[in-house]
């Protein structure tokens, strides 16, 4: 079973961060671990407070982890200070592993903003750089690039700006657009767009951070960027249509959608 380790903030209604990566790991079928950056008190309704960890605990976790189970695949979510980010780019370029899945949370869907101001400038320097493939929503790839987007044309022109930043591969989530869900996959040898019918559901908490860190699992799993990016996309689908209606706000996908619960009781 493939190590997968995502470093990242741990949500406490379990939706989201922390908890839907491994969820989404376990699910797809890698051994996952975690390094967490931040605790949060949250739920359906919304964040309403957050405290990071200290930078040094940050870099403990991410060494002792190394030095036992050293992961094929790392998905980086929630890292709010310029410390933090700083002391895992640090300990990073310590260690060897095949993948780095960048996703660049900025603000929760309640509004509440999950990086620092003066954190952007060292997530958009040190760690974009660094991934082997970044996945931000428009909102995110707006405030990274200044790029206004409304169609995919402006989202080719923002994820062509990210690219140029270093990372191997952009995929650009339309999301937040109006019309079909549209993602666009841009590399320096690939353009690809990913379209289907939008799913009118309730239930989205967790959707960009469950997407990400499938993505880390199916490269883990051997897949080339293509097809891991599609099974990333076919199991978010799934997780979506199967999400539960839990608490009185925005309730979570199903991680675990594809699990026969009938046979495991």
């Amino acid at each position: 079973m493939e190590p997968t380790l995502t470093i990242a903030g741990s949500d406490s209604s379990g939706g989201a961060g922390i908890q839907a990566d491994l969820k989404t790991f376990s699910a797809i079928g890698t051994y996952g671990m975690s390094v967490i950056t931040a605790v949060t008190a949250q739920n359906t309704q919304g964040v309403f407070l957050v405290e990071e960890l200290s930078s040094e605990i940050v870099k403990k976790q991410i060494e002792v982890i190394f030095n036992d189970i050293p992961p094929k695949a790392i998905k980086i979510g929630m890292v709010s200070s310029s410390q933090i980010i700083k002391e895992i780019v640090n300990t990073l370029k310590k260690y060897d592993y095949k993948y780095l899945v960048l996703d660049p949370v900025m603000i929760s869907k309640s509004g509440y903003h999950l990086l620092q101001p003066e954190a952007k400038m060292n997530l958009i320097k040190y760690l974009i750089p660094m991934a082997y493939i970044v996945t931000p929503n428009t909102l995110e790839a707006e405030e990274i690039t200044k790029v206004s987007i409304k169609n995919i044309e402006d989202m080719k022109i923002a994820g062509e700006k990210i690219l140029s930043i270093g990372p191997k591969y952009v995929l650009m989530k339309g999301g937040h657009l109006e019309g079909d869900a549209v993602d666009v996959l841009i590399g320096r040898d690939i353009f690809k767009i990913y379209k289907e019918r939008r799913l009118i559901k309730k239930n989205t908490h967790g959707t960009g951070c469950t997407l990400s860190s499938a993505i880390t699992a199916y490269l883990a799993l051997g897949y080339d960027i293509e097809r891991a990016v599609e099974l990333g996309k076919i199991y978010i689908t799934q997780a979506i249509k199967n999400s539960f209606d839990i608490g009185n706000g925005v309730g979570p996908v199903n991680h675990f959608w594809n699990i026969d619960y009938e046979k495991v009781k």
